[in-house]
């Protein structure tokens, strides 16, 4: 997610789960080819498992930021086909693409020709009075005969007219049943679902009609869920008991950047969610908001901020 997802957030995100596949922001074809490709596509190793997300629809120019992307070693390509932004629009990319499945495919191919790694394609359902049942069978089977590994299908229309982004992620009605419809027919195509899953509940009951799923502003807004994910979701140990475990295991991390020159806030605006529900949750982001976007703010602001929750959390259990 654009001014989301960069390399500090997903940092945090992997130390709540070690399993969960990350994305990086969507990063343009021709960016990734011209632009400071350590700005754009750094990121610890860490972070692996790592997918990044290209935006564009020139395969010549996708193809070549495919194999810069494959030698700084992600571990997947995906094609952003979803992105109703009217910035992306004018590139001639994102959800737009939609109605043209053959150059989509064509770019599929051209990546495919070019790298080893898996390359996907993110999509929407179809976009503004297209017919969802032709419209995502259409570009489904265009991409899967060019040599897509894999779908992660938003569960909305995109409206390209008349609808904000921000709208666009709320107003046009979510459809489940057409992503499981796509599955069904494609019984050995991986299939994802991406959109409105807010709970780990919600999201493992998804899993009985899809491969797999795909958390943006639940994940981002609330991480704490993330440290459910390996257990529920991979039958695996979690990583950490619990947030306040976390952020002790986060903060070698927080300490290299800031020893680099690094600022705090660079980290912690991705953290602010952490608490979320909890006694101390606004008491917790206040701090960071005020403390942690000053210059001279070190991991002290950090663990005072994690304080706030801990006294709350005291002083409720001391009343009961």
């Amino acid at each position: 997610m654009m001014d989301w997802t960069d390399r500090h957030c997903r940092a945090f995100h992997r130390v709540l789960s070690r399993r969960a596949l990350l994305y990086t922001e969507m990063v343009t074809a021709n960016a990734v080819i011209f632009g400071d490709r350590e700005r754009l596509l750094g990121f610890s190793e860490v972070e692996h498992p790592i997918a990044v997300q290209l935006g564009g629809s020139d395969p010549v120019a996708l193809a070549k930021a495919a194999v810069i992307c494959a030698a700084w070693g992600y571990d997947e390509i995906n094609l952003n086909v979803g992105c109703p932004s009217d910035r992306v629009q004018g590139g001639n990319f994102g959800a737009c693409l939609m109605r043209d499945p053959a150059l989509v495919a064509a770019c599929v191919a051209a990546m495919k020709a070019e790298v080893a790694i898996p390359v996907t394609v993110k999509c929407r359902l179809g976009v503004d009075d297209q017919d969802i049942e032709v419209a995502l069978d259409a570009l489904a089977d265009a991409v899967l005969a060019a040599g897509a590994d894999g779908l992660i299908v938003h569960a909305r229309k995109a409206w390209l007219e008349g609808l904000s982004p921000k709208e666009n992620r709320d107003i046009p009605p979510l459809d489940y049943d057409r992503v499981h419809r796509l599955k069904a027919r494609l019984p050995d195509v991986p299939v994802s679902l991406n959109g409105g899953l807010l709970t780990l509940d919600a999201a493992l009951a998804q899993l009985a009609h899809v491969d797999g799923v795909m958390l943006g502003r639940a994940a981002y807004q609330q991480p704490e869920l993330l440290l459910r994910i390996d257990s529920l979701f991979f039958g695996e140990e979690d990583p950490h008991a619990d947030a306040f475990a976390a952020v002790a295991a986060f903060e070698p991390y927080v300490a290299a950047h800031l020893a680099a020159g690094g600022r705090l806030h660079d980290i912690t605006r991705h953290m602010l969610g952490l608490f979320t529900g909890r006694p101390g949750a606004r008491a917790f982001r206040r701090h960071l908001a005020t403390e942690g976007v000053k210059p001279e703010a070190g991991l002290y602001v950090l663990r005072a901020a994690v304080d706030e929750v801990r006294k709350a959390e005291e002083r409720r259990s001391l009343v009961a």
